[in-house]
């Protein structure tokens, strides 16, 4: 490939992956120098004004979103025909891979995972924003085995038009019943999906499966789910009771937001009681509400259906209300008396709808734009409207949002975009700022010394998100010895506090030295990082210059001194005084003995 540069500034090296609407390259910040991912729209989408306001909300979504758990957005743009999206780059790989290469994770992983997806959405859901492909391909699992929450490609925000005309659908394994029926979504959604997830992580299977897409999207709707353990015995009942609660029909009946069911898993991995209900075992009726303006598509690899209405006199396709029984004991519903085949017949007739809404737009349009839209980012709502007007177009939805880029009473954003072509008389949608977005902070409270439990309830009761790892350390064992931020500092309630507990000191095995020289004892103990000292003493079993003995001895902290006691070889044999020899006759004492007697006569 020839190397390419985007908006003068990132140099792309090589494709990393690519998806429906997008193919993803490492490439190089040359400003920053850095290593960054940079997501571009494939050609064919690029000239559609739909799909590129698609994708670049998919950046103004996840830019504004900051957790450790979202993969993060530093930049986007439009080079040429070119959109992109830069974002952090991530080694690592997504959790649909690991889920088929290693099958059923272990339950505390599947805990830590949801509880760490749980604090991506939570941040996301305070922003009014619904991921709504929640699945485990969108999920990367890091070298450290912590994961990051990505592709924000199909998320709207709860409060924008385009979810009450535009409500798309993501992969029809994980989508709730209500997101496949095409109702207006909230965070119950995000958490169903979730369940979903949880499922497979935590059995290697999804719980619906079928030949297409339609078949699965049904199966949400209609039938309940194996429960877990059936398929995996080593599952415990507390996390099945949670993993089906996220997945109940009836979205009153789960964990109303993120954060509730975070502190449940949680609950669970610090071995606390989790008080979660036995699962509903029965499906009731649920109502088909909210679709009279709502478009719904079913995306997967094979197909893709669209329910919508055309406009006034127009009968909107609705799928009816699916109700079924169960048998309490084996989970098994009963067929449903023709709600499968309304749903399908409204799928049917979707197909029809979509051909006429296609024929009517080629003959309205006839594809040709006569003016251009200005560009109103940055101006106030009085000067946009000028504009917009001047331009022979007209001001349609006023909205209002929070902005960290852009000032108070300011247009943050337009649809259709600056420079993109419309009809003369065609509406341009604009958002006001609001300014930055109002933050309630909480001192964080000083964990040290507390245990674990103490620590994580000391932070959900300070509406803070725990995260808690083990390390050897010289405090007590099992007590907080370090936090991140530390202690009063003001954050942002939801905000991650991350803490280490000690698991003891450090400890090393000393290496078995017994019978090895003294240079090669000091060697191995050097290495393993201990100090040695020496003491000496005799050995009739072992050779001078090598070890008896050691002490020390078991695991001990680094640098812990080391007593060699090294063989002086056997111990010698005493030495004896001789006897002096008897004297043959007496000598006196005055008289000096200076040879024999002989000697003496000679003199």
């Amino acid at each position: 490939m020839v190397q390419q540069v985007l908006g003068g500034r990132y140099l792309l090296k090589d494709k990393v992956g690519s998806g429906g609407m997008a193919t993803v390259y490492r490439a190089q910040d040359q400003v920053l120098d850095r290593t960054v991912a940079v997501k571009i729209m494939l050609p064919q989408y690029a000239a559609d004004a739909t799909f590129a306001a698609r994708f670049k909300q998919e950046a103004q979504a996840a830019a504004g979103l900051s957790s450790p758990y979202i993969v993060g957005v530093y930049d986007w743009g439009k080079d040429g025909d070119t959109y992109y999206i830069v974002m952090e780059y991530l080694r690592g790989t997504d959790l649909k891979s690991g889920v088929r290469s290693h099958g059923a994770l272990d339950p505390k992983k599947v805990a830590q995972i949801g509880s760490q997806i749980c604090g991506a959405l939570s941040v996301a859901h305070k922003h009014e924003i619904i991921h709504r492909d929640i699945k485990p391909q969108n999920i990367m699992v890091l070298p450290d085995g912590n994961i990051k929450v990505m592709d924000f490609g199909i998320a709207r925000a709860k409060n924008s038009h385009l979810t009450q005309d535009n409500n798309v659908l993501g992969t029809a394994h994980y989508v709730s019943p209500e997101q496949t029926r095409g109702q207006e979504l909230g965070p119950t959604s995000d958490i169903y999906s979730l369940g979903v997830v949880m499922y497979e992580c935590a059995t290697g299977q999804v719980p619906f499966d079928g030949e297409d897409a339609i078949s699965v999207a049904l199966k949400q709707v209609n039938e309940l789910p194996v429960p877990p353990s059936q398929i995996n015995p080593n599952l415990d009942a507390d996390l099945e009771r949670i993993i089906l609660k996220c997945m109940e029909k009836d979205p009153a009946n789960r964990f109303q937001t993120a954060d509730e069911l975070r502190q449940v898993l949680n609950s669970y991995l610090a071995g606390r009681q989790v008080d979660v209900p036995e699962p509903t075992r029965v499906l009731g009726a649920v109502p088909v509400s909210g679709m009279g303006a709502t478009e719904t598509r079913v995306m997967s690899d094979q197909t893709q259906a669209m329910v919508r209405p055309v406009g006034s006199g127009n009968t909107a396709v609705r799928p009816s209300s699916i109700s079924g029984r169960s048998n309490a004991s084996s989970y098994e519903d009963e067929e449903p008396k023709g709600g499968k085949g309304k749903i399908i017949a409204g799928i049917i007739a979707a197909i029809a709808v979509i051909g006429i809404i296609a024929f009517i737009a080629m003959s309205t349009l006839g594809g040709a734009a006569s003016v251009t839209v200005p560009n109103v980012l940055g101006s106030t709502e009085e000067e946009a409207r000028e504009a917009i007007e001047a331009a022979g177009l007209e001001v349609g939805h006023v909205d209002h949002g929070y902005s960290d880029e852009f000032a108070e009473d300011e247009v943050m954003g337009q649809t259709p975009s600056g420079g993109q072509g419309a009809r003369e008389g065609d509406e341009v949608d604009i958002t006001i700022s609001r300014g930055p977005e109002p933050v309630e902070t909480v001192p964080v409270p000083n964990l040290m010394g507390m245990t674990q439990e103490e620590a994580e309830q000391a932070l959900e009761e300070a509406g803070l998100t725990p995260s808690a790892s083990t390390e050897a350390n010289d405090a007590e064992e099992g007590t907080v010895f370090e936090q991140s931020p530390v202690a009063d500092e003001e954050v942002e309630k939801g905000t991650v506090v991350t803490f280490k507990v000690s698991s003891g000191p450090d400890t090393t095995a000393v290496p078995n030295v017994t019978g090895d020289s003294r240079s090669a004892a000091t060697s191995a103990l050097s290495n393993a990082g201990f100090g040695v000292d020496y003491e000496e003493r005799y050995s009739s079993s072992v050779a001078a210059g090598y070890v008896i003995s050691y002490s020390p001895g078991g695991q001990q902290a680094p640098g812990t001194t080391i007593t060699l006691v090294i063989s002086l070889g056997p111990e010698p044999e005493p030495e004896t005084d001789p006897e002096p020899d008897s004297p043959e006759s007496p000598t006196s004492p005055d008289q000096p003995v200076t040879g024999n007697g002989d000697e003496e006569a000679s003199q």
